[in-house]
């Protein structure tokens, strides 16, 4: 196997960075044909192409996204060197950029990065959105993985990878009760207003389903989009809400709140969507390996 041309690598990386050959070979002080000629050996030896032309404007391949990627890592590790010798300091880091849905749970965000909270070589970069605006960074390489309880479905546009990484069942909870004095389910539902999940969620869809077939109609307090409010309420209003329990962790471990009961057939599923690429980061399949009770913390 021959052996990676560094010069030729250093080249590529001013291109990639500054996005313009012409004013990529000014910085280097070399001619544009030369610059060309060295990138086209590198691309050579790679086997991939590492740049595609849209008029004037070169885009890197999802190849030269992957060698972008190293070559920064490879020079990152000789500045390293230099300011381990010189500084006795270490500089090196890995990043994985992870996209949430804003309305999903920011505990279940959480369990779902805690493995690399505590490595100082890595750096993450976790950006909240809709799921629309997340997927369309995922599909140009701006994101690893975008994380939702949403199922997307792959089309010959958008080849997604979705897969189920958790499922929980959804629970009521509320206030701690006094001892001896259960919830009754069902019957409870209609006697007192209820935190519930937006219309749009499926939980409240298959909530509502279940309603309908017992035959029970119950009174809403407050309809809420935002798992991260619908904790809030849950937590301070002193209501019943409708939830998976991972939202409420904490509380429920301090005792603030209480489990009531599992609510039988409904369920929230935890998705990680990623497209069809070559190179996935290693990072990533160190998390999505893991078993359920571990992205939902509860093992």
């Amino acid at each position: 196997m021959s052996r990676l041309n560094y010069h030729h690598l250093h080249y590529f990386w001013a291109v990639a960075k500054e996005g313009n050959l012409t004013r990529a070979a000014a910085q280097l002080h070399v001619s544009q044909s030369a610059l060309s000629t060295q990138i086209k050996q590198l691309e050579d030896q790679l086997g991939q192409a590492l740049f595609s032309r849209d008029g004037r404007v070169l885009q890197l391949t999802e190849a030269g996204r992957v060698a972008l990627t190293y070559a920064e890592t490879i020079f990152e590790t000789g500045n390293e060197l230099t300011s381990l010798l010189r500084d006795g300091q270490r500089l090196a880091r890995q990043v994985l950029r992870i996209g949430g849905v804003a309305t999903l749970s920011r505990n279940f965000q959480e369990n779902f990065v805690k493995p690399l909270l505590q490595r100082t070589d890595v750096e993450l970069v976790l950006q909240s959105g809709g799921l629309d605006e997340l997927l369309t960074r995922l599909a140009v390489h701006n994101l690893d993985v975008v994380l939702s309880n949403r199922k997307v479905h792959a089309d010959s546009q958008h080849p997604w990878r979705c897969r189920r990484i958790a499922r929980q069942p959804v629970s009521l909870v509320g206030k701690p009760r006094s001892k001896g004095k259960a919830f009754r389910f069902p019957e409870e539902l209609a006697e007192q207003p209820l935190l519930l999940p937006g219309r749009d969620s499926d939980i409240r869809a298959g909530f509502d389903v279940l309603c309908e077939h017992l035959g029970l109609r119950y009174q809403v307090l407050a309809e809420v989009d935002d798992m991260a409010m619908l904790r809030l309420l849950a937590r301070d209003s002193g209501n019943v809400a409708l939830l998976p329990t991972v939202v409420v962790q904490d509380e429920l471990r301090s005792g603030k709140l209480q489990e009531y009961c599992v609510v039988p057939q409904l369920h929230e599923n935890f998705y990680a969507i990623t497209v069809q690429r070559h190179f996935e980061p290693p990072l990533l399949k160190t998390l999505l390996r893991r078993s359920e009770a571990e992205v939902l913390g509860t093992d």
